[in-house]
């Protein structure tokens, strides 16, 4: 019997381990156009990585759309993006969460970057 419980406890310890290594980091396009570049840099810095919008099906992310995002650890991250009517916008120091989903939102976006 003891065995038993020492198994059951081994895996309720195990599931919840397993099930978050397996979650998505996911972006959220809450701006008002759809995304065609999205690139991420350690704040303060302009090294910016590969253009994230790559890996979705039609190379964009749409307004209200979710973008799984691979190769990103958590972190604070300078969020750089290009719309579709050709918007550039830098914002700076968005908290990324390995599982998590973050997002940018039109109403929280830097002013220069507001339509």
């Amino acid at each position: 019997m003891k065995a038993h419980r020492a198994i059951a406890l081994t895996i309720a310890l195990t599931v919840p381990a397993t099930a978050v290594a397996a979650a998505k980091t996911k972006f959220w396009n809450l701006t008002a156009e759809t995304i065609t570049d999205l690139r991420l840099a350690p704040v303060g810095t302009e090294k910016f990585g590969p253009n994230l919008t790559a890996a979705d099906k039609d190379g964009t992310v749409d307004h209200d759309e979710n973008l799984t995002v691979v190769g990103v650890t958590s972190g604070h991250y300078d969020v750089r993006f290009v719309d579709a009517k050709g918007r550039r916008c830098t914002v700076p120091n968005v908290e990324v969460r390995q599982g998590e989903t973050f997002s940018l939102d039109e109403n929280e976006l830097p002013a220069a970057c507001r339509k």
